[in-house]
Formats: structure tokens, C-alpha cells, sequence
């Protein structure tokens, strides 16, 4: 096994910066993968519910889908299910609401919900 030591020679000695970003390009990817096996796996049909880390408060518990991701896959619109969606209209205050949601939609679809607030259900088919 090769060491620390000696990996920060082998660096050191690279010749040139494309070289140095190819193999900093290859680190970065490994990390992707190393770090993706401990995160909950965010996709398109997953159901959840958004966590008591959000603001504000009267999202908090709210149960749904997840939708699609934005460009980074950091946000995600969150389809609430009729249920969630009548308690947020009743949540909010009725003469300034945040949220717009009109009387014939049954499920409404809250957008960029932070990944780190959405507690998936089930654990993800492998």
C-alpha cells in the first residue's frame, strides 16, 4: 500500500498543471463516490417529508414526493399530497399567504426544497 508520504512526492513531482488537475479531477470523482454511499439517494418519485430544519415553520412536517432537481441537485420541488396540502392552507396566515394555493388544486408542488430538509421513507432500490 502506498503511503501518504509518498503520494505527496508523487504530487509534487507531477510536471505540469494539466497533469495536476487531471489527477485532481480524478480525486474530486472518488470522493463523489465515496460520499454518495452515505447519502440517501434524492430521486424523482421518492416520498418524504420536509424536516423541522426548514424555515418557516408551517412547512415543517408537510408529507410529499420529490420532484425534479435543480441545476446542482440541491434543491428539489416537493409534491405534497392532498392531506399536506390542505394543512398549509391552513397553516399559513389567511390574510397574507405565502403560499398561493388555489381551491381546485388538490396536490400542490412546493419549489426548491433544500435536499438536507426532506427526510426520505423508504431506502432506495439498489
Amino acid at each position: 500500500m502506498t503511503t501518504l508520504d509518498e503520494v505527496r512526492t508523487f504530487i509534487h513531482d507531477l510536471p505540469d498543471t494539466e497533469t495536476l488537475a487531471s489527477l485532481q479531477e480524478a480525486a474530486a470523482s472518488r470522493l463523489l463516490e465515496l460520499d454518495a454511499a452515505r447519502r440517501p439517494i434524492f430521486a424523482p418519485g421518492r416520498t418524504g417529508q420536509i424536516t423541522s430544519s426548514i424555515s418557516p415553520a408551517f412547512l415543517r412536517k408537510l408529507r410529499g414526493t420529490v420532484q425534479q432537481p435543480n441545476r446542482t441537485g440541491t434543491k428539489f420541488d416537493f409534491l405534497l399530497t392532498e392531506e399536506a396540502t390542505t394543512q398549509l392552507r391552513h397553516r399559513q396566515d389567511p390574510d397574507h399567504p405565502r403560499y398561493k394555493i388555489p381551491d381546485d388544486v388538490k396536490r400542490y408542488r412546493l419549489a426548491k426544497v433544500p435536499a438536507t430538509c426532506i427526510e426520505l421513507d423508504e431506502p432506495a432500490d439498489s
